[in-house]
């Protein structure tokens, strides 16, 4: 019980440090492994993240749905790799042109390892990041603008509003007798028409909202205010070190071990 408690401390405090501070830990170790291409370095720091992820505060459903998108395109990119990466080494499998070899293989195992290593702690630490309060970092803290920063915040706020138009624009597609049948082609058909119609809507809708904002002043030249203020305490400086000591452990062992691969060089 007592393991379970401080879990949820731990995880609770984790939900409250300032989304600034998630973002530049995920940056960090970003940058690091997009540096070289190489299986120890991609698998340390996955390692390391896997250690952290109890730490997160976000469930085995949550983490399995938010980051199926992740998964996928890991595999994807191995398999693309492995089929059309450079080729080195013994032929394992060959169709014509296509051929799948030792180098090729190894390097679809690196690719793959650094997708999910990049890609994982970016979805699970934005999992417990509230948008208003990544805007307010962003804009208090790392200083971009006020305009950028509150136009991107209101197009994330309209994104569940879009799901929504979508479910709608099939439900009443659907009444009038249009939603079903017509096979692969139909459904094709039906997605244009439907994707159509929703660009539509949400240029209108984004129209509203621009002259909306302007209305209220949010396109002005002069120094605006907050509502709330964003801080850069202790538990901030901590996240950036973890995601900095992460980073720094993954190249040292691929260094160590001679796997080391610059991309540039």
């Amino acid at each position: 019980m007592s393991i379970v408690l401080t879990l949820d401390l731990h995880a609770s405090r984790i939900a409250r440090v300032n989304p600034v501070a998630k973002l530049a830990a995920a940056l960090v170790i970003s940058l690091t492994l997009v540096l070289t291409i190489d299986w120890v370095s991609a698998g340390v720091a996955l390692v390391l993240e896997a250690m952290l992820l109890p730490f997160a505060g976000v469930g085995a459903r949550q983490f399995w749905m938010r980051t199926a998108p992740v998964w996928i395109a890991s595999i994807a990119a191995a398999v693309a790799t492995a089929l059309y990466g450079a080729d080195s080494g013994a032929v394992l499998w060959g169709l014509g042109p296509i051929t799948v070899t030792e180098g090729s293989l190894f390097l679809a195992g690196a690719i793959a390892l650094r997708v999910l290593a990049i890609g994982i702690p970016g979805v699970i630490l934005f999992a417990t990041s509230d948008p208003t309060e990544l805007a307010d970092g962003l804009a208090q803290l790392v200083h971009l603008p006020a305009r950028f920063v509150l136009g991107a915040l209101a197009a994330l706020r309209l994104v569940g509003l879009f799901i929504d138009d979508w479910r709608a624009l099939a439900r009443a597609r659907r009444a009038r007798g249009i939603g079903d049948g017509g096979g692969p082609v139909g459904g094709m058909r039906r997605l244009g028409s439907q994707s159509f119609a929703l660009l539509v809507l949400s240029l209108r809708r984004g129209s509203k909202l621009a002259t909306a904002m302007e209305a209220k002043g949010f396109g002005g030249d002069r120094p605006r205010t907050w509502a709330r203020a964003s801080h850069f305490g202790r538990a901030e400086v901590a996240m950036v070190a973890i995601g900095v000591v992460i980073a720094v452990i993954a190249a040292v062992a691929a260094v160590g071990t001679g796997s080391w691969h610059f991309v540039v060089s």
